[in-house]
This record gives C-alpha cells, structure tokens and sequence, in this order.
C-alpha cells in the first residue's frame, strides 16, 4: 500500500510539474501560426525574402499579447481600487458604488 501512495504522488507531481510546459508549447506552436500567416499576408514568403521574413519573424514571436497586457493592467487597477476603498474605510452597498465607478475609469 505504501509503496502505490508513493508511485501516484509522483505520477501526480510529474503531471503538476510537466502540465505548464504543454500549455507553453501550444500557445507557443500557436503564435508561430499567426505569425506564418501574417508573415504570407504581407508577402514575406517565397525567394528574395529571407532577410526580411526572419526580421518580421523574430519581431512577431518576442511581441507580448495585447490581451496579457489588458488583463494585468486590470488587475492592477483592480488592487488600486481595492487599496482605495479599504483606505476609506468603504463597506457594503458604498464599497461597492466606489469600486465600480473606480474600475470603469
């Protein structure tokens, strides 16, 4: 019995640990995609422009997603408000009002 409690914590610590790495790599895999696609639209493939398809490529795949962004300044806005509210002493039906006239500023 002792021996199984050991084989599944690791089969299950291995899953935790390798799981990041496989959503990373899709992500990843999708993001050359758009980039390959977006790289074709602009006529950057083909003969005559390796020099250009690989500037456009490296630029494309270190660019950070908008949608990243967005969610982490919400999220900052989310905690200055909160901190706000908390330094007004704001409770109930007022903490409310407050924060959602804070977070749509």
């Amino acid at each position: 019995m002792n021996h199984l409690h050991i084989a599944l914590s690791s089969f299950v610590l291995t899953a935790v640990l390798i799981t990041p790495q496989l959503s990373d790599a899709g992500a990843q895999q999708n993001k050359m995609k758009t980039c390959n696609a977006d790289a074709a639209a602009k006529g950057l493939s083909g003969e005559g422009t390796g020099d250009a398809r690989k500037a456009f490529m490296k630029e494309c795949l270190s660019a950070k997603p908008e949608k990243a962004a967005a969610g982490a300044s919400q999220q900052n806005k989310m905690t200055t408000c909160n901190k706000d509210a908390s330094a007004k002493n704001l409770a109930g039906d007022e903490r409310k009002k407050f924060m959602k006239g804070c977070l749509s500023n």
